[in-house]
C-alpha cells in the first residue's frame, strides 16, 4: 500500500476510506499504543493498513500535537487514509455528542458497525450489562478500537464476564435482547452510559475512562 504525507507539493488526499478521531488530553493522546495496535488491523481496500503508514503515524502524531494541540489540548486528533493509502493528519476541537439516549448509540454503533465491515475495526461499539455479563457488539472476526480495548482490559481486572454479540445493535433495537444497562464505548467520546439506560456498572467503566484521562493530566 502506497502512502504520502500531506506536506508533499503533489499531495491530494482522495475520498477517505478509514477515518480515526482519537481523543487528546492535555495535548497529548493517552491511549496512543492502543490507538496505533488497532490502526494496524484495519483494511484499506481489502489490504491490511502497510507497516510504513504505521510508523508514519505514529511519527506524525508527535509532529501534529506540536503543531496542532495547542489551541485544542483537550480536542481531537483526526486521522484520514484515502483509498490510496495516502494519509493526512490533524487536530480540531471536541464537541460532545448532542444526544445519548440509548436510541442514539444503537444509531451510532450501527453506522460504526457498517465500518467495521470495510476496515475491519468499529470505532464505537455497543455494549449492554444483563445480570451481571457483559454483552459487547462486536463480531466474532474484527478487531477492537484502542478504546475497546481498554474497556475490556477494564472488565478482566474487575473479574465482569464478557461476551461478543454479532450484531448486538439491532438486537437490542428490535427487544431480542434484554438487558439491565447499556453503554457506548467510543474512541473519540469514552464511555458514554445512555441516559435512559444508565446503571452501576456503565457507570465503573466511565470511571475508569476518566480516571486514566486524568491521571494523565496530572502527569502533564
Amino acid at each position: 500500500m502506497a502512502y504520502a504525507e500531506e506536506t508533499q507539493p503533489s499531495f491530494t488526499l482522495g475520498d477517505p476510506a478509514i477515518v480515526c478521531r482519537w481523543r487528546l488530553c492535555q495535548g497529548r493522546l493517552p491511549m496512543e499504543n492502543r490507538h496505533l495496535r488497532a490502526l494496524s488491523r484495519r483494511r484499506v481496500g481489502g489490504e491490511p493498513v502497510s507497516r510504513e503508514l504505521i510508523a508514519w503515524a505514529k511519527q506524525h502524531i508527535e509532529w501534529t500535537l506540536e503543531d496542532g494541540s495547542a489551541e485544542h489540548p483537550d480536542g481531537v486528533l483526526m486521522l484520514v487514509i484515502d483509498s490510496e493509502g495516502k494519509a493526512a493528519m490533524t487536530v480540531g476541537p471536541y464537541t460532545e455528542l448532542p444526544a445519548a439516549r440509548l436510541a442514539d448509540l444503537v444509531g451510532r454503533a450501527t453506522v460504526s458497525s457498517r465500518e467495521a465491515d470495510e476496515t475491519g475495526v468499529a470505532p464505537e461499539s455497543l455494549w449492554v450489562a444483563r445480570d451481571g455479563v457483559f454483552y459487547w457488539g462486536i463480531e466474532p472476526d474484527c478487531a477492537p478500537s484502542g478504546a475497546a480495548t481498554l474497556v475490556e482490559d477494564l472488565a478482566k481486572t474487575l473479574g465482569l464476564p464478557v461476551r461478543r454479540i454479532d450484531g448486538l445493535s439491532h438486537k437490542v433495537a428490535s427487544g431480542e435482547v434484554e438487558y439491565d444497562e447499556a453503554f457506548l464505548v467510543s474512541d473519540e467520546h469514552g464511555v458514554v452510559p445512555a441516559t435512559d439506560a444508565a446503571g452501576e456498572q456503565g457507570e465503573r467503566f466511565r470511571s475508569g475512562y476518566d480516571k486514566l484521562m486524568e491521571s494523565y493530566r496530572r502527569k502533564h
